[in-house]
């Protein structure tokens, strides 16, 4: 007898291997949900005027940066981008931005990308973009993807029922959709804190689920030299966590600004998902 686990993942993947044959046309199909998207069939409701006057573009999958195509994961979550497929060519790494966008700490973090011309993975808070509409554009304008971080960021996830999950999940994708025209194609739990629940509702959007494999805990302020020293030991295929929402974030600045340099120079490529 199969047991539920195992018809859970296998239910995930026929999701998410839909999701890859589709590729970016998913975007084109027409649906009516109840929140106003799903990725499987994706369509959106327009912006409205009197929230932002400029117009939305009709919301698609942004692709990663080394593929048109659309992702599959060989792991859930995925915690290294050679668990991506296909994957990235050789020596190269992915930072992941989580938590924002931030009125003071996001416009830093977007120009010191765009000196040292990176684009990055940027994993957003809902209700962050009901708050900053405009910031969240300019983070999508600049060519960084796109992604789901949750509405409220609820560090519970396993708590939450299964409405509870869907409203964080489907409310933030919604959001995200609207005020960047990017359908988010990926989605990482708050604290890494995945579930069977999660994991259901995010196949079901077509998201994959991303995680990391090399922290600094930048969101605990260690100092910016335990920042640079932790992201200065990442290699091909490693995903990097760093927070530009959630706190003073000086540090990560900081600690960024020394080791993006030092990391380029070794030949390593800073990828987007």
């Amino acid at each position: 007898m199969v047991d539920d686990e195992t018809t859970g993942t296998s239910r995930r993947r026929a999701l998410w291997l839909l999701g890859a044959v589709a590729g970016l046309a998913l975007a084109a199909d027409e649906v009516r949900p109840r929140h106003g998207y799903r990725t499987a069939q994706a369509d959106v409701v327009p912006a409205s005027p009197a929230v932002d006057p400029a117009p939305t573009p009709h919301p698609t999958l942004r692709p990663a940066s080394w593929t048109p195509g659309r992702l599959a994961a060989l792991e859930d979550p995925v915690r290294e981008l050679t668990q991506l497929s296909p994957p990235p060519p050789a020596k190269t790494i992915a930072l992941t931005i989580d938590d924002g966008p931030h009125p003071e700490w996001t416009p830093r973090m977007l120009d010191l990308l765009a000196e040292h011309d990176v684009r990055a993975t940027f994993f957003i808070i809902g209700e962050q973009v009901a708050e900053h509409r405009a910031l969240t554009r300019r983070i999508a304008d600049a060519g960084h993807q796109i992604c789901n971080h949750t509405m409220h960021h609820p560090l519970s996830m396993g708590g939450l029922s299964a409405r509870e999950v869907r409203e964080e999940v489907v409310e933030a994708h919604d959001r995200i959709a609207d005020a960047t025209g990017v359908l988010p194609g990926y989605f990482r739990a708050p604290g890494g804190n995945w579930t069977e629940r999660v994991m259901d509702v995010i196949a079901e959007y077509g998201m994959l689920p991303i995680d990391w494999s090399i922290d600094p805990r930048d969101w605990s302020r260690p100092g910016a030299g335990r920042v640079r020293d932790r992201l200065l030991e990442a290699g091909d295929g490693d995903i990097l966590l760093c927070h530009d929402g959630g706190g003073d974030r000086s540090q990560t600045i900081k600690g960024l600004r020394k080791a993006i340099p030092v990391l380029k120079r070794r030949g390593l490529t800073f990828a987007t998902l």
